[in-house]
Protein backbone atom coordinates (compact mmCIF):
# COMPACT_ATOMS: atom_id res chain seq x y z
CA UNK A 1 0.00 0.00 0.00
CA UNK A 2 1.50 3.39 -0.94
CA UNK A 3 2.35 5.79 1.83
CA UNK A 4 1.32 9.43 1.98
CA UNK A 5 3.59 11.45 -0.24
CA UNK A 6 4.27 8.61 -2.69
CA UNK A 7 2.08 7.01 -5.34
CA UNK A 8 3.07 3.41 -5.97
CA UNK A 9 1.84 0.66 -8.28
CA UNK A 10 -0.79 -1.58 -6.63
CA UNK A 11 -0.55 -5.33 -6.52
CA UNK A 12 -3.32 -7.22 -8.39
CA UNK A 13 -4.45 -8.97 -5.20
CA UNK A 14 -4.66 -5.80 -3.19
CA UNK A 15 -7.49 -3.31 -2.98
CA UNK A 16 -6.10 0.08 -3.99
CA UNK A 17 -6.29 2.71 -1.31
CA UNK A 18 -7.41 5.49 -3.59
CA UNK A 19 -7.82 8.07 -0.86
CA UNK A 20 -4.18 7.70 0.24
CA UNK A 21 -3.01 7.85 -3.38
CA UNK A 22 -5.13 10.92 -4.12
CA UNK A 23 -3.88 12.74 -1.01
CA UNK A 24 -0.31 11.96 -2.01
CA UNK A 25 -1.03 13.36 -5.47
CA UNK A 26 -2.50 16.50 -3.95
CA UNK A 27 0.62 16.99 -1.78
CA UNK A 28 2.99 16.45 -4.69
CA UNK A 29 0.97 18.83 -6.91
CA UNK A 30 1.50 21.76 -4.54
CA UNK A 31 4.67 23.63 -5.43
CA UNK A 32 5.50 21.28 -8.31
CA UNK A 33 6.44 22.47 -11.75
CA UNK A 34 3.88 21.93 -14.55
CA UNK A 35 5.88 19.00 -15.85
CA UNK A 36 6.09 17.38 -12.41
CA UNK A 37 2.37 17.95 -11.77
CA UNK A 38 1.48 16.37 -15.12
CA UNK A 39 3.68 13.36 -14.37
CA UNK A 40 2.01 12.88 -10.95
CA UNK A 41 -1.42 13.17 -12.61
CA UNK A 42 -0.59 10.53 -15.21
CA UNK A 43 0.73 8.25 -12.45
CA UNK A 44 -2.47 8.60 -10.40
CA UNK A 45 -4.62 7.94 -13.49
CA UNK A 46 -2.75 4.69 -14.22
CA UNK A 47 -3.04 3.71 -10.55
CA UNK A 48 -6.84 4.20 -10.59
CA UNK A 49 -7.57 2.51 -13.95
CA UNK A 50 -8.45 -0.90 -12.38
CA UNK A 51 -10.95 0.88 -10.12
CA UNK A 52 -12.63 2.53 -13.15
CA UNK A 53 -12.72 -0.82 -14.96
CA UNK A 54 -14.54 -2.46 -12.03
CA UNK A 55 -17.20 0.28 -12.10
CA UNK A 56 -17.60 -0.17 -15.86
CA UNK A 57 -18.19 -3.91 -15.46
CA UNK A 58 -21.24 -3.16 -13.31
CA UNK A 59 -23.00 -1.87 -16.44
CA UNK A 60 -22.16 -4.70 -18.82
CA UNK A 61 -24.93 -6.82 -20.30
CA UNK A 62 -26.98 -3.81 -21.35
CA UNK A 63 -26.22 -3.90 -25.04
CA UNK A 64 -22.92 -1.99 -24.96
CA UNK A 65 -19.44 -3.39 -25.50
CA UNK A 66 -17.36 -3.58 -22.31
CA UNK A 67 -14.47 -1.80 -24.04
CA UNK A 68 -16.72 1.19 -24.74
CA UNK A 69 -17.92 1.27 -21.15
CA UNK A 70 -14.33 1.19 -19.89
CA UNK A 71 -13.47 4.15 -22.08
CA UNK A 72 -16.41 6.12 -20.64
CA UNK A 73 -15.38 5.14 -17.11
CA UNK A 74 -11.82 6.30 -17.74
CA UNK A 75 -13.14 9.63 -18.96
CA UNK A 76 -15.09 9.98 -15.73
CA UNK A 77 -11.94 9.06 -13.76
CA UNK A 78 -9.93 11.82 -15.47
CA UNK A 79 -12.67 14.35 -14.66
CA UNK A 80 -12.73 13.22 -11.02
CA UNK A 81 -8.94 13.61 -10.69
CA UNK A 82 -8.90 17.03 -12.35
CA UNK A 83 -11.71 18.30 -10.12
CA UNK A 84 -10.56 16.66 -6.89
CA UNK A 85 -10.23 18.88 -3.82
CA UNK A 86 -8.89 17.14 -0.65
CA UNK A 87 -10.79 19.55 1.59
CA UNK A 88 -14.16 18.34 0.27
CA UNK A 89 -13.87 14.73 1.41
CA UNK A 90 -13.01 11.26 0.19
CA UNK A 91 -11.65 10.93 -3.32
CA UNK A 92 -13.06 7.41 -3.65
CA UNK A 93 -16.63 8.57 -3.00
CA UNK A 94 -16.25 11.48 -5.39
CA UNK A 95 -14.75 9.25 -8.09
CA UNK A 96 -17.59 6.72 -7.78
CA UNK A 97 -20.19 9.47 -8.24
CA UNK A 98 -18.38 11.05 -11.18
CA UNK A 99 -17.63 7.81 -13.04
CA UNK A 100 -21.14 6.42 -12.46
CA UNK A 101 -22.58 9.69 -13.71
CA UNK A 102 -20.57 9.47 -16.91
CA UNK A 103 -21.70 5.89 -17.49
CA UNK A 104 -25.36 6.75 -16.91
CA UNK A 105 -25.06 9.77 -19.19
CA UNK A 106 -23.58 7.54 -21.88
CA UNK A 107 -26.54 5.16 -21.70
CA UNK A 108 -28.98 8.05 -21.60
CA UNK A 109 -27.64 10.12 -24.48
CA UNK A 110 -25.79 7.69 -26.77
CA UNK A 111 -27.47 4.33 -26.75
CA UNK A 112 -31.22 4.98 -27.07
CA UNK A 113 -32.51 4.24 -30.55
CA UNK A 114 -35.60 6.44 -30.05
CA UNK A 115 -35.68 9.77 -28.25
CA UNK A 116 -37.19 9.36 -24.78
CA UNK A 117 -37.40 12.08 -22.08
CA UNK A 118 -34.40 12.09 -19.77
CA UNK A 119 -36.42 11.43 -16.61
CA UNK A 120 -37.94 8.34 -18.23
CA UNK A 121 -34.52 7.13 -19.36
CA UNK A 122 -33.12 7.43 -15.84
CA UNK A 123 -36.15 5.73 -14.33
CA UNK A 124 -35.94 2.94 -16.91
CA UNK A 125 -32.39 2.15 -15.78
CA UNK A 126 -33.45 2.19 -12.14
CA UNK A 127 -36.41 -0.08 -12.87
CA UNK A 128 -34.13 -2.57 -14.63
CA UNK A 129 -31.69 -2.62 -11.71
CA UNK A 130 -34.49 -2.91 -9.13
CA UNK A 131 -36.11 -5.73 -11.12
CA UNK A 132 -32.88 -7.76 -10.99
CA UNK A 133 -32.52 -7.24 -7.23
CA UNK A 134 -36.15 -8.12 -6.47
CA UNK A 135 -36.06 -11.15 -8.76
CA UNK A 136 -33.08 -12.46 -6.81
CA UNK A 137 -34.76 -11.72 -3.46
CA UNK A 138 -38.29 -12.94 -4.27
CA UNK A 139 -37.26 -15.80 -6.60
CA UNK A 140 -39.84 -14.55 -9.10
CA UNK A 141 -40.52 -11.61 -11.36
CA UNK A 142 -41.59 -8.58 -9.28
CA UNK A 143 -44.94 -6.89 -9.93
CA UNK A 144 -45.34 -3.29 -10.99
CA UNK A 145 -46.53 -2.40 -7.51
CA UNK A 146 -43.47 -3.97 -5.89
CA UNK A 147 -41.15 -2.09 -8.24
CA UNK A 148 -42.99 1.17 -7.55
CA UNK A 149 -42.71 0.63 -3.79
CA UNK A 150 -39.02 -0.19 -4.10
CA UNK A 151 -38.27 2.96 -6.10
CA UNK A 152 -40.71 5.25 -4.31
CA UNK A 153 -42.61 6.22 -7.46
CA UNK A 154 -46.11 5.62 -8.80
CA UNK A 155 -47.11 2.48 -10.68
CA UNK A 156 -47.95 4.63 -13.71
CA UNK A 157 -44.36 5.94 -13.77
CA UNK A 158 -42.98 2.40 -13.59
CA UNK A 159 -45.28 1.29 -16.43
CA UNK A 160 -44.19 4.26 -18.54
CA UNK A 161 -40.53 3.40 -17.93
CA UNK A 162 -41.08 -0.25 -18.87
CA UNK A 163 -42.89 0.69 -22.09
CA UNK A 164 -40.28 3.30 -22.98
CA UNK A 165 -37.51 0.74 -22.56
CA UNK A 166 -38.59 -0.70 -25.91
CA UNK A 167 -37.20 2.46 -27.49
CA UNK A 168 -33.71 1.65 -26.25
CA UNK A 169 -33.03 -0.88 -28.97
CA UNK A 170 -35.84 -0.82 -31.56
CA UNK A 171 -36.25 -3.77 -33.88
CA UNK A 172 -34.73 -3.44 -37.33
CA UNK A 173 -37.05 -3.40 -40.32
CA UNK A 174 -34.56 -5.64 -42.12
CA UNK A 175 -34.84 -8.55 -39.69
CA UNK A 176 -35.81 -11.72 -41.64
CA UNK A 177 -39.19 -13.16 -40.63
CA UNK A 178 -39.15 -16.21 -42.91
CA UNK A 179 -36.86 -19.20 -42.76
CA UNK A 180 -35.67 -18.67 -46.31
CA UNK A 181 -34.96 -14.99 -45.63
CA UNK A 182 -37.20 -13.90 -48.49
CA UNK A 183 -39.35 -11.66 -46.29
CA UNK A 184 -38.26 -8.98 -43.83
CA UNK A 185 -40.08 -7.41 -40.90
CA UNK A 186 -40.58 -4.18 -42.84
CA UNK A 187 -42.54 -6.07 -45.50
CA UNK A 188 -45.26 -6.76 -42.95
CA UNK A 189 -45.83 -3.07 -42.20
CA UNK A 190 -47.88 -0.64 -44.22
CA UNK A 191 -50.12 -1.27 -47.18
CA UNK A 192 -50.64 -0.05 -50.70
CA UNK A 193 -52.35 3.34 -50.73
CA UNK A 194 -55.71 2.77 -52.36
CA UNK A 195 -55.88 6.45 -53.39
CA UNK A 196 -52.51 6.39 -55.15
CA UNK A 197 -53.98 5.21 -58.45
CA UNK A 198 -56.55 8.01 -58.40
CA UNK A 199 -53.93 10.72 -57.87
CA UNK A 200 -53.41 11.28 -61.59
CA UNK A 201 -57.16 11.51 -62.15
CA UNK A 202 -57.50 14.06 -59.36
CA UNK A 203 -54.75 16.22 -60.83
CA UNK A 204 -56.35 16.01 -64.26
CA UNK A 205 -59.77 16.97 -62.91
CA UNK A 206 -58.24 19.92 -61.06
CA UNK A 207 -56.72 21.24 -64.29
CA UNK A 208 -59.97 20.73 -66.20
CA UNK A 209 -62.01 22.53 -63.55
CA UNK A 210 -59.79 25.58 -64.00
CA UNK A 211 -60.73 25.60 -67.70
CA UNK A 212 -64.44 25.85 -66.88
CA UNK A 213 -66.30 29.13 -66.29
CA UNK A 214 -66.40 30.23 -62.67
CA UNK A 215 -70.17 29.78 -62.44
CA UNK A 216 -69.94 26.09 -63.33
CA UNK A 217 -66.97 25.63 -60.99
CA UNK A 218 -68.94 27.21 -58.17
CA UNK A 219 -71.98 25.05 -58.88
CA UNK A 220 -69.90 21.86 -58.87
CA UNK A 221 -68.25 22.88 -55.61
CA UNK A 222 -71.61 23.62 -53.99
CA UNK A 223 -73.11 20.36 -55.21
CA UNK A 224 -70.29 17.87 -54.57
CA UNK A 225 -68.25 19.53 -51.83
CA UNK A 226 -70.95 21.49 -50.04
CA UNK A 227 -73.65 18.80 -50.45
CA UNK A 228 -76.12 21.47 -51.52
CA UNK A 229 -79.31 20.50 -53.35
CA UNK A 230 -80.14 21.84 -56.78
CA UNK A 231 -82.90 23.94 -55.23
CA UNK A 232 -80.45 25.52 -52.78
CA UNK A 233 -77.98 26.23 -55.58
CA UNK A 234 -80.70 27.79 -57.70
CA UNK A 235 -81.74 30.04 -54.82
CA UNK A 236 -78.12 31.04 -54.18
CA UNK A 237 -77.41 31.91 -57.83
CA UNK A 238 -80.81 33.45 -58.56
CA UNK A 239 -81.71 31.05 -61.38
CA UNK A 240 -84.23 28.24 -61.78
CA UNK A 241 -83.65 24.71 -60.54
CA UNK A 242 -84.15 23.41 -64.10
CA UNK A 243 -81.37 25.73 -65.27
CA UNK A 244 -79.09 24.41 -62.52
CA UNK A 245 -79.83 20.84 -63.58
CA UNK A 246 -78.97 21.61 -67.22
CA UNK A 247 -75.75 23.41 -66.29
CA UNK A 248 -74.60 20.60 -63.99
CA UNK A 249 -75.38 17.97 -66.61
CA UNK A 250 -73.46 19.91 -69.25
CA UNK A 251 -70.47 20.41 -66.93
CA UNK A 252 -70.29 16.75 -65.93
CA UNK A 253 -70.65 15.58 -69.54
CA UNK A 254 -67.80 17.89 -70.58
CA UNK A 255 -65.61 16.59 -67.72
CA UNK A 256 -66.19 12.97 -68.75
CA UNK A 257 -65.28 13.68 -72.37
CA UNK A 258 -62.23 15.70 -71.33
CA UNK A 259 -60.99 12.92 -69.04
CA UNK A 260 -61.17 10.38 -71.90
CA UNK A 261 -59.49 12.52 -74.54
CA UNK A 262 -55.95 13.83 -74.97
CA UNK A 263 -57.19 17.28 -75.93
CA UNK A 264 -60.03 18.81 -73.83
CA UNK A 265 -63.12 19.45 -75.96
CA UNK A 266 -64.35 22.97 -76.60
CA UNK A 267 -66.58 24.44 -73.90
CA UNK A 268 -69.95 25.33 -75.44
CA UNK A 269 -70.25 28.52 -73.40
CA UNK A 270 -67.06 30.01 -74.90
CA UNK A 271 -66.35 31.65 -78.16
CA UNK A 272 -63.99 29.63 -80.32
CA UNK A 273 -61.55 32.51 -80.60
CA UNK A 274 -58.67 33.15 -78.29
CA UNK A 275 -60.85 35.09 -75.86
CA UNK A 276 -63.86 33.96 -73.85
CA UNK A 277 -67.18 35.15 -75.15
CA UNK A 278 -68.10 38.28 -73.20
CA UNK A 279 -69.64 41.21 -75.06
CA UNK A 280 -69.64 44.88 -74.13
CA UNK A 281 -71.79 47.35 -76.01
CA UNK A 282 -72.33 51.07 -75.42
CA UNK A 283 -75.53 52.90 -76.39
CA UNK A 284 -76.79 56.41 -75.71
CA UNK A 285 -80.16 56.55 -74.01
CA UNK A 286 -81.40 60.00 -73.21
CA UNK A 287 -78.59 62.19 -71.92
CA UNK A 288 -76.45 59.32 -70.61
CA UNK A 289 -74.72 56.20 -71.81
CA UNK A 290 -75.75 52.61 -71.11
CA UNK A 291 -73.01 49.98 -71.08
CA UNK A 292 -74.56 46.57 -71.64
CA UNK A 293 -72.51 43.54 -70.64
CA UNK A 294 -73.25 40.00 -71.76
CA UNK A 295 -71.44 36.95 -70.36
CA UNK A 296 -69.33 36.26 -67.31
CA UNK A 297 -66.97 38.92 -66.00
CA UNK A 298 -63.81 37.25 -64.72
CA UNK A 299 -60.07 37.75 -64.87
CA UNK A 300 -60.04 36.85 -68.59
CA UNK A 301 -62.70 39.36 -69.59
CA UNK A 302 -62.32 42.11 -66.96
CA UNK A 303 -59.88 44.15 -69.06
CA UNK A 304 -62.40 44.47 -71.90
CA UNK A 305 -64.98 45.76 -69.48
CA UNK A 306 -62.44 48.19 -68.01
CA UNK A 307 -61.61 49.59 -71.45
CA UNK A 308 -65.29 49.95 -72.37
CA UNK A 309 -66.18 51.75 -69.13
CA UNK A 310 -63.11 53.99 -69.35
CA UNK A 311 -64.08 55.20 -72.82
CA UNK A 312 -67.67 55.71 -71.78
CA UNK A 313 -66.79 57.78 -68.70
CA UNK A 314 -64.20 59.83 -70.61
CA UNK A 315 -66.69 60.76 -73.36
CA UNK A 316 -67.39 64.45 -73.87
CA UNK A 317 -70.65 65.75 -72.48
CA UNK A 318 -71.58 62.49 -70.78
CA UNK A 319 -73.48 63.25 -67.56
CA UNK A 320 -73.98 59.62 -66.47
CA UNK A 321 -72.97 56.03 -67.22
CA UNK A 322 -75.25 53.09 -66.38
CA UNK A 323 -73.87 49.55 -66.46
CA UNK A 324 -76.52 46.97 -67.37
CA UNK A 325 -75.64 43.53 -65.94
CA UNK A 326 -78.91 41.79 -66.79
CA UNK A 327 -77.12 39.21 -68.98
CA UNK A 328 -74.22 38.66 -66.56
CA UNK A 329 -74.54 35.43 -64.53
CA UNK A 330 -71.30 35.88 -62.60
CA UNK A 331 -68.81 38.59 -61.56
CA UNK A 332 -65.60 37.48 -59.89
CA UNK A 333 -63.03 39.51 -57.93
CA UNK A 334 -61.44 40.91 -61.10
CA UNK A 335 -64.82 42.16 -62.32
CA UNK A 336 -65.65 43.71 -58.95
CA UNK A 337 -62.29 45.50 -59.03
CA UNK A 338 -63.09 46.97 -62.45
CA UNK A 339 -66.49 48.26 -61.27
CA UNK A 340 -64.95 49.79 -58.12
CA UNK A 341 -62.24 51.47 -60.18
CA UNK A 342 -64.81 52.79 -62.68
CA UNK A 343 -67.05 54.14 -59.90
CA UNK A 344 -64.11 56.06 -58.41
CA UNK A 345 -63.04 57.36 -61.84
CA UNK A 346 -66.60 58.54 -62.55
CA UNK A 347 -66.82 60.28 -59.19
CA UNK A 348 -63.52 62.10 -59.87
CA UNK A 349 -64.76 63.17 -63.30
CA UNK A 350 -68.13 64.27 -61.97
CA UNK A 351 -70.00 61.65 -64.00
CA UNK A 352 -72.92 59.77 -62.52
CA UNK A 353 -72.31 56.03 -62.25
CA UNK A 354 -74.75 53.20 -61.58
CA UNK A 355 -75.24 49.46 -61.99
CA UNK A 356 -78.59 47.97 -62.92
CA UNK A 357 -80.08 44.57 -63.72
CA UNK A 358 -77.72 42.61 -61.45
CA UNK A 359 -78.98 39.12 -60.66
CA UNK A 360 -79.49 38.36 -56.94
CA UNK A 361 -76.21 36.49 -56.52
CA UNK A 362 -74.23 39.13 -58.40
CA UNK A 363 -75.97 41.93 -56.53
CA UNK A 364 -74.98 40.41 -53.18
CA UNK A 365 -71.34 40.20 -54.28
CA UNK A 366 -71.34 43.83 -55.40
CA UNK A 367 -73.07 45.01 -52.24
CA UNK A 368 -70.58 43.41 -49.86
CA UNK A 369 -67.70 44.66 -52.03
CA UNK A 370 -68.56 48.33 -51.47
CA UNK A 371 -70.79 48.96 -54.51
CA UNK A 372 -74.13 49.01 -52.70
CA UNK A 373 -74.38 52.77 -53.33
CA UNK A 374 -74.29 52.41 -57.13
CA UNK A 375 -76.80 49.55 -57.45
CA UNK A 376 -80.01 50.57 -59.18
CA UNK A 377 -83.25 48.68 -59.41
CA UNK A 378 -84.22 47.61 -62.90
Amino acid sequence: MPSRGQVGEPADSMLEDLDVAALAYADRREGATPAEAEASREQLIRYCLPFAARLARRYRGRGEYLEDLEQVARLGLVKAIDRYDPERGSFTAYAVITISGELKRHFRDRTWGVHVPRRVQDLSLEVGHAAMLLTSTLARTPTTGELAERLGVSEAAVQEAVESAAGYSPASLNVPVAEDGAMEFGDLLGDVDADLESLTDKLTVTDLLLRMPMRERRMLAMRFYGNRTQAEIADELGISQMHVSRLLSRALTWLREAMLSDEPPHWDGESRGSRPGMQVSVAREGDGLVVRVRGEVDRDTADRLRIGLRHAIAGKGVPSVLVDLTAVPLVDAAGVSVLLESAQTAATAGVGFGVTGAQPYVARILAVSGLAGVLRRA
